[in-house]
């Protein structure tokens, strides 16, 4: 099984993130921001991601440090848990519709980080969480789990659906890309020998 325990302590935060890559979908999410919780259990259902994250953080000033942090500890949980990526398909898309929304989001686990972000969200809230701060986890997502990621919005007008389909895409996007590719199992998906 491929898994990681991940815990990061400072002054602002204290999470313990554990994930299996070869799950069914389960999640136990409990980061005090209400919506990200929301939003963390679509992408392990949608990924088929077993994930368990507990954050404790400085909630009373913002949600912000809490939701950069989680996407920290999420995306070296991903990096801990793919070892040097043998045997990966490596790369993974996915197009999701929800409602009036249409969300394009695909990932290429290349070892170079970029995040392609093509989100214009209507509203700056939902709820009490800051909408800005979506971008800000998928960013250090990707800083700490080295790839290419473009989340593009192709329609939509209501925020929530917005991010909600991103999530839920990006479940489905990195369930790809993390998918044991069978014709190739003992290989690293790149010319080079390495990612």
């Amino acid at each position: 099984m491929r898994t990681a325990d991940i815990q990061r302590n400072t002054q602002e935060t204290r999470i313990q993130l554990s994930l299996c890559l070869d799950g069914t979908g389960k999640s136990d999410v409990a980061t005090g921001v209400g919506f990200l919780d929301h939003m963390l259990t679509l992408f392990a259902r949608h990924g088929d991601f077993d994930l368990t994250v507990r954050c404790d953080g400085d909630t009373e000033v913002d949600g912000h440090h809490s939701v950069e942090d989680i996407g920290i500890c999420l995306g070296k949980a991903f990096s801990q848990a793919l070892g040097d990526k043998r045997g990966i398909c490596r790369y993974g898309q996915f197009l999701l519709p929800m409602d009036e929304t249409l969300v394009l989001c695909a990932c290429d686990l290349s070892g170079r980080d970029y995040l392609g972000w093509s989100v214009d969200l209507p509203a700056a809230k939902v709820g009490d969480f800051d909408t800005e701060l979506a971008k800000e986890f998928w960013l250090a997502f990707v800083r700490n789990c080295p790839g290419s990621i473009h989340i593009r919005l192709l329609a939509g007008e209501n925020t929530h659906h917005i991010l909600e389909a991103v999530f839920k895409g990006m479940g489905r996007t990195l369930k790809a890309a993390v998918a044991l590719d069978e014709k190739h199992l003992g290989e690293i998906p790149s010319t080079k020998g390495t990612l």
